[in-house]
């Protein structure tokens, strides 16, 4: 696990967030490169991959504070901030760095400062990733269309070169330690070091003896997924898009893979992120995407296109 890259003007440049812009980056830029070998207007997407950038984060940030089980700690912490514990604080110093309250007898740091808006402060973590695409597909529809951009055509370009971007974001998952795996026996399994998430939540469950002790071995679901993302890219550039037969159906199949793939990802992850009718936050809105999907693709299915 390595949380930060280095250091700019004094500030930590956190592994997750910087990996995240290098994913954006990527996919915009060959999403960019895409549309101009296809005669396309090239400008027209690099400006996309921008306004989604900031719809995808503005989009990630709700969906987490709503749906991923932290939503009262935000509230707690413009209301009565004492009720907060920030379980990533491991000693009386730290505590006393960030102006929280060291409670000895618990090994805990409670939060001392009222602030109505660290709920908005997505550079320090906590971004659902569905989240960000409603959000940045609903934009970039709406930003395609303003421009007479061909929506079908430019989906299906975004939608080739998207999973891509979650292949760098995943990465930046297993360097942050967030959305590890359940413990495992197998040999696929990975410790991560002390003060992680996977060791603080192990340790709140009694399963290891202090903060500062690895993890138990667990699934890194991280690099599942980033894998998943690669195989999906591959499959969807080199073999789906030369064959479509409808605009747009290149993003369709996209979302419904990715969605199958999550969803069988979510029964290997451990660490919080809500649950809806039995199922996690993710699997809930993968299955409302896929019947979506299914649906669409019946209806356009039938109107070829040309090729893209």
């Amino acid at each position: 696990m390595i949380p930060t890259f280095g250091r700019i003007f004094g500030e930590p440049i956190p592994a997750y967030f910087a990996l995240l812009m290098v994913g954006f980056g990527t996919a915009t830029f060959l999403a960019a490169r895409w549309a101009k070998r296809s005669g396309l207007d090239h400008d027209v997407i690099i400006d996309l991959g921008l306004i989604s950038v900031l719809a995808g984060v503005a989009g990630g940030r709700l969906l987490h504070v709503f749906a991923d089980g932290y939503f009262w700690d935000y509230v707690h912490l413009c209301t009565d901030p004492s009720l907060v514990v920030w379980h990533t604080v491991n000693s009386a110093a730290e505590c006393t760095e960030l102006s929280g309250r060291w409670n000895a007898a618990e090994g805990q740091c409670h939060a001392v400062e009222r602030n109505c808006f660290a709920w908005a402060e997505f550079w320090n973590g906590g971004l659902a990733y569905y989240g960000g695409l409603i959000a940045a597909s609903g934009t970039g529809i709406w930003f395609l269309r303003r421009e007479r951009f061909p929506v079908g055509k430019g989906c299906d370009i975004v939608g080739a070169t998207i999973p891509l971007g979650i292949f760098f974001g995943r990465l930046g998952c297993f360097f942050g330690g967030c959305c590890f795996g359940v413990v495992t026996d197998s040999p696929f399994g990975m410790r991560f070091p002390g003060h992680s998430p996977a060791s603080e939540m192990h340790f709140r469950e009694d399963l290891l003896g202090g903060k500062h002790l690895p993890s138990l071995p667990v699934h890194a679901t991280q690099l599942y997924e980033a894998l998943g993302c690669l195989a999906i890219a591959a499959f969807l550039g080199l073999w789906l898009h030369p064959r479509k037969r409808f605009d747009g159906q290149v993003l369709l199949a996209f979302l419904m893979l990715y969605a199958a793939l999550r969803f069988l990802i979510e029964f290997w992850r451990d660490d919080d992120r809500g649950a809806l009718a039995g199922m996690s936050t993710s699997q809930f809105i993968g299955v409302l995407i896929v019947i979506g999907c299914a649906f669409f693709w019946r209806q356009r299915r039938a109107q070829p296109a040309a090729r893209a």
